[in-house]
């Protein structure tokens, strides 16, 4: 294990990106790893020397748990982001097993914000406006925005499609989508290209689906398979060449508020979250046209 930490902290890094780049992980399928794969991503790409933002939007506050943040009612959190107007510096507060690595938290208040803000003047622009407020987040590279600028924001989604998702939307530049290697990978994935479709119709022309990633793969059966060609043959080159297998290692690290990156850095679990992120890094921005629409 001790070897595994240091192999983390001796990872290549990897060169930062010229803009920060704002990653919407969306799936309003259920347990397809949205949030798992968030975490462990984000914490991926930060061992890689990368400056990296998580948003937990969903009112379960898993992704807070998994990265070890307080998230009781009462603190900073995206409900004050979004619903009160404060700003992202006072709500933002660092991962204390990763370093670079932040987070805004959500509390159990963000299951009311839909309602709260249906009255509200330009509601689906509300995240949107509240991130790139911040100096940290910025179209500027490094040597203009500054050291502390992020290199990657990752919006973690409630499984919905409801105003909490439009507004990563909105405020995003691509999506990461997370498909189950199981029979009903792609059923519901419709719906939710199609409000992509109306996003960028409306609201948002720049939004990209940049990588799908397969999560749950177990290589000893043929419908894993199977799913992933399908999944292949729909998206083609959005798909991301590392499948994340199933593990019980990632499913165990939440529990002790970890991701596998630091749990078990070692497994495989952790190393195909490290491949991924690498592979999500260098891809870039998709083309917006294709599959996606």
């Amino acid at each position: 294990m001790l070897l595994a930490r240091q192999g983390a902290q001796m990872r290549e890094p990897l060169p930062r990106p010229e803009a920060t780049r704002v990653v919407v992980v969306a799936n309003q399928k259920g347990g397809v790893g949205k949030t798992t794969s968030t975490v462990n991503v984000a914490a991926a790409l930060a061992q890689l020397g990368q400056r990296v933002l998580v948003v937990d939007l969903d009112p379960q506050g898993n992704a807070s748990t998994a990265v070890a943040v307080e998230h009781r009612r009462g603190t900073p959190s995206t409900y004050d982001l979004l619903v009160e107007g404060r700003a992202l510096r006072e709500v933002v507060t660092r991962c204390p097993d990763v370093e670079r690595l932040f987070v805004v938290p959500a509390t159990i208040d963000l299951a009311g914000a839909e309602i709260e803000l249906v009255s509200v003047v330009a509601r689906e622009q509300r995240l949107h406006k509240a991130l790139h407020a911040d100096p940290r987040i910025s179209t500027e590279p490094v040597e203009v925005a500054g050291e502390d600028r992020f290199d990657f924001v990752f919006i973690d989604c409630p499984p919905s499609l409801g105003l909490l998702t439009i507004n990563a939307l909105v405020a995003g530049q691509e999506m990461l989508i997370p498909i189950q290697a199981e029979y009903y990978a792609l059923e519901g994935l419709g719906q939710l290209l199609s409000t992509v479709d109306m996003v960028r119709a409306h609201l948002n022309p720049d939004l990209a689906i940049s990588a799908i990633l397969v999560t749950m793969y177990d290589a000893r059966t043929r419908l894993a398979a199977g799913v992933a060609d399908e999944v292949r043959a729909h998206f083609g080159d959005q798909v991301l060449r590392t499948y994340i297998p199933r593990s019980v290692r990632v499913s165990e690290a939440p529990s002790y508020s970890q991701t596998v990156m630091t749990y078990d850095p070692g497994s495989p679990g952790a190393m195909s979250y490290l491949d991924a992120a690498r592979e999500l890094a260098q891809k870039g921005l998709r083309p917006q046209d294709g599959p996606a629409s």
